[in-house]
């Protein structure tokens, strides 16, 4: 990844019209889509395989007049009046009317409608006209809805003095979310730390242009998509919070680590390119991490889950496509321009004088004050901790989710005025009715079975009122619809809803009727018990992840346990602030939250999947520096405090930058967005300056050398993920390995080949010919699968075609075509050799007995080093081999042989092309 990082980097920069053009492109294509054919976001939720949405999909085929969503208009006379009066009631009946002509209106029921109850408030001065739309019209079109606010605006004017008409109910239960001038503060903050941490407004900006071209390209790809997915309001706003923060910390990750190198004295297409391979491969795994959390929401099985998880993922994809091609393409642009004052004084003058110490010296001492403060009881410092987040975390105890309706939105909202004049007026329980449906094709007296229904569910513990029970016109279906004593969001009214349910065989034995429980009230407390059944899982998952990729990274035990153990105690403490707050209402106003009551159901599952990708992302920076000084030599205690200094400042900004962009969201945010931005911004904050740079170097510190060791087993299982740059850094070191300008087909020293304890050395022209024989097939093959890049080496140094292993193994698998002869046919030489490889390996050859076949397939083989200059490899297994492996050998070709019979042998003293070089004292196998 990091070798692949560093070329594109490199390409990048050479080529930055062209990378400027792409993604101007793409900019512009993705803009013209969502002008075109961009469709409407929509509040519908479906929860496939739960009661309320089987019996809500039977209603949309046998009742359709009450599947749809539905309005409420509440209107309230002046003081002392009642809705009946003569200067009231006509203009209710006119609005009654209007609405009932309107195109998508199902029924219209008002205050005066006498087969149903309720309607009316007990003394008279308030009533409520219910607009039922078709199923066509369950989403609630902005005409639609648009429509039915100017005709409640009529009926409000032609009202008498006091009095007034609210619109409101299930349809108007949540609003498009709208950026506002919050919001930009948080990109402000943004700028502000960006300029401190980079030293340069030039520098600043770069981040945030990234971050900007990201959210805009991805905010329109979800609009594109709305015209044939349908996609939740909240979805837009979570990819543009996500993107937004991602997007600025990936590139500042990319444009810090850039700096440095430049500092270093390194020219700007090299700094360009090895920043990109470094911290660029840190950005990539932090964006799978977080991706892969994202689109891991599906696990509930909610549709609409998925879609937000996935259109936030992709959001995220784009944040880190933009980093590792944009961001290198606008740092070549830039050039010297952000190169160090001190360097570039340094570059300069033969005799540079320290001069006073800058920001960054200050900040490197302040870190160090830091590192040395938290690790020098580390016991203590961990006990602290633990404790601190652990208190932090026990409010979540007490986390309520629902699905937030019109009481969660602000109280300018129209709808919310009307959910609170209804609770007022008419009882709580009014804003989130029940419907109770059953098929009633059996009954001889329909209306007579609907009443005793109703009777029965009349008497039930927490119903204030049964105001409608009637069959469809075909009478084959029948609805009741329940009005709980408590509102929506209470733990009563999902009590209710149970007790119903759990009376469903009674039901079915006494009156045989098959009931079920929907309704917009249903839906959310079924969605709410999905999520919740659902989040064990998925933290399993998550947990399961973060133990397996950090294990990958970090070769190690100790550091993914406490890494993820930290990650738990930042959720916990993230989910116990949103409760003080959603639930308590600590410093609501000052946040501006409104509705004090359970938070919307999805908040932990995205929060704990957006939070893992974070704290994995700083886990690396910081850890991986820590490392890196480790593996280079240093004592376990003395390189944290060196890896420590190295990557704090940066995972500072990243982290201030992080909570200023999701706290933004918090104050003028969408209720549905609210809860979510105020748990992410508490989660970074405690995950990066609580866990991370307190936490870890004190566990660290504790555990010493032992932080690092993993078994010998576990190490060869896992693949390695190169989030250092290790490989782009071994390749620089090993350019002019084995000598300046050399051009090898095949370069090694001291390889050896997995499984196998034999290491050779070796250097192998271009067109020549390399004979392999030994006493076992696993030594020969795995050394053939090793020299074409199909197995990674397990020790030496090792180059095909120029290319370092394992690390540029991709490209050295399309250049090289390996043959076994004891799986495929004498054939499978001609096919390899059509696709024109650099480089052939045909291994097993001892097969082909047959003196013909021999003869043919030398002659092939001759054939095509003559005519492209291929380099050939053969390998045989047995005694005695390398005449008949000579005979196979291209005709005049230079020839290099590699026993892995010998036990040691002494190598040519003087190397040349197609000869071997000196093998280390411990190699038993040499060419000759």
């Amino acid at each position: 990844m990091s070798s692949f990082l560093y070329r594109l980097g490199r390409r990048a920069v050479a080529a930055r019209r062209a990378v400027f053009g792409a993604w101007l492109a793409v900019l512009l294509v993705v803009g013209g889509a969502f002008l075109g054919i961009g469709g409407t976001l929509d509040n519908d939720v479906s929860i496939p395989g739960t009661e309320s949405q089987a019996a809500l999909d039977r209603l949309g085929a046998t009742f359709p007049q009450v599947s749809g969503a539905s309005a409420q208009v509440v209107v309230v006379a002046p003081e002392g009046g009642q809705v009946t009066d003569p200067d009231v009631r006509p203009a209710i009946e006119a609005a009654g009317t209007h609405f009932a002509e309107l195109d998508g209106v199902a029924s219209v029921v008002t205050p005066f409608d006498e087969l149903v109850t309720g309607t009316t408030s007990d003394d008279g001065r308030a009533g409520i006209i219910t607009i039922q739309l078709d199923a066509l019209s369950s989403a609630g079109t902005t005409a639609m809805k648009e429509t039915l606010q100017d005709v409640t605006a009529q009926l409000d004017a032609a009202l008498p003095d006091g009095g007034q008409a609210r619109l409101g109910g299930q349809l108007f239960s949540a609003e498009f979310p709208e950026m506002s001038l919050t919001e930009a503060t948080g990109v402000a903050v943004a700028l502000v730390v960006l300029v401190l941490a980079l030293g340069s407004l030039v520098a600043a900006g770069m981040p945030l242009l990234n971050a900007l071209v990201g959210v805009a390209i991805s905010v329109g790809l979800i609009f594109v998509a709305a015209s044939v997915v349908p996609t939740a309001t909240a979805t837009p706003m979570l990819a543009l919070m996500l993107g937004l923060a991602v997007g600025i910390d990936y590139a500042l990750f990319i444009v810090s680590r850039y700096r440095e190198l430049l500092a270093e004295g390194l020219p700007v297409p090299e700094a360009a390119a090895r920043a990109t391979g470094t911290a660029g491969s840190a950005v990539v795994f932090a964006g799978l991490t977080v991706m892969i959390a994202l689109v891991g929401l599906g696990v509930a099985g909610i549709p609409f889950l998925t879609t937000m998880g996935v259109a936030a993922a992709v959001a995220v994809a784009i944040a880190v496509a933009i980093s590792v091609t944009l961001t290198p393409a606008l740092l070549g642009a830039a050039g010297e321009r952000l190169r160090p004052r001190a360097a570039r004084t340094a570059a300069h003058d033969t005799d540079p004088t320290p001069e006073t110490p800058t920001t960054a010296v200050r900040g490197n001492r302040f870190f160090a004050g830091w590192v040395r403060t938290v690790t020098r009881v580390p016991a203590l410092t961990i006990a602290l901790v633990v404790g601190g987040l652990a208190l932090l975390s026990l409010p979540a105890a007490d986390l309520r989710l629902a699905l937030p309706d019109a009481g969660a939105l602000p109280a300018s909202s129209t709808a919310r005025q009307t959910y609170d004049l209804v609770s007022e007026h008419f009882g709580p329980g009014v804003n989130g009715p029940l419907i109770v449906t059953g098929s009633i094709v059996t009954s001889t007296d329909p209306l007579g079975l609907m009443e005793d229904l109703a009777d029965e569910i009349r008497a039930m513990p927490g119903v204030a009122s049964v105001p409608l029970a009637t069959p469809n016109p075909s009478a084959d279906t029948g609805i009741i619809q329940v009005v709980p004593t408590t509102g929506p969001e209470s733990q009563e009214t999902a009590d209710l809803v149970h007790a119903i349910r759990d009376r469903h065989d009674y039901f079915l034995d006494t009156y045989g009727v098959d009931l079920a429980v929907t309704g917009f009230t249903a839906v959310g407390i079924d969605v709410s018990a999905k999520l919740g059944g659902a989040l064990l899982p998925f933290g399993l998952v998550v947990v399961g992840l973060s133990l397996l990729l950090l294990t990958m990274v970090f070769r190690s035990v100790a550091v993914p346990i406490k890494a993820t153990l930290g990650y738990l105690l930042s959720v916990g403490s993230a989910f116990g602030v949103v409760t003080l707050v959603f639930e308590r209402g600590w410093f609501a106003g000052l946040l501006q939250v409104d509705h004090i009551g359970p938070v919307i159901s999805f908040m932990p599952i995205v929060v704990m999947g957006v939070l893992f990708g974070l704290a994995m992302d700083y886990e690396v920076f910081l850890v991986s520096r820590i490392r890196e000084d480790y593996v280079h030599g240093q004592d376990a205690r003395a390189a944290i405090s060196s890896g420590f200094q190295g990557a704090a400042a940066v995972v500072t900004a990243a982290a201030v930058i992080m909570c200023a962009v999701f706290i933004a969201f918090v104050p003028h945010g969408d209720s549905n967005i609210k809860p979510i931005a105020l748990g992410l911004a508490v989660g970074v904050a405690v995950d990066a300056f609580v866990v991370r740079m307190i936490l870890v170097p004190a566990v660290l510190q504790w555990l010493g050398d032992k932080a690092w060791w993993m078994p010998r087993w576990l190490d060869r299982v896992l693949p390695s993920f190169d989030v250092e740059g290790a490989g782009v850094r071994r390749e620089l070191e090993l350019a002019q390995w084995p000598e300046p300008g050399a051009d090898d087909a095949i370069a090694a020293a001291d390889l050896r080949a997995p499984g196998t304890a034999r290491a050779v050395s070796v250097r192998l022209a271009h067109g020549g010919v390399l004979l392999v024989h030994g006493p076992e097939v696993a030594d020969v093959s795995a050394l053939l699968l090793t020299l074409t890049g199909r197995l990674e080496p397990a020790d030496g140094i090792v180059k095909v075609d120029g290319l370092m292993l394992p690390e540029r193994a991709s490209t050295v698998r399309r250049r090289a075509s390996y043959v076994n002869l004891d799986l495929a046919s004498t054939e499978a030489v001609t096919e390899a050799i059509a696709e024109r490889p650099r480089l052939l390996v045909v291994d097993r050859t001892e097969l082909v007995g047959d003196p013909a076949q021999r003869a043919a397939l030398a002659a092939l083989l001759t054939r095509a080093r003559d005519e492209d200059g291929l380099t050939v490899v053969l390998g045989a297994v047995g005694p005695a081999m390398l005449d008949p492996l000579t005979a196979l050998a291209p005709e005049g070709a230079p020839v290099l042989a590699l026993d892995l019979h010998a036990a040691s042998a002494p190598a040519p003293a003087a190397p040349e092309p197609a000869t071997s070089t000196a093998p280390s004292p411990a190699t038993p196998a040499t060419a000759h």
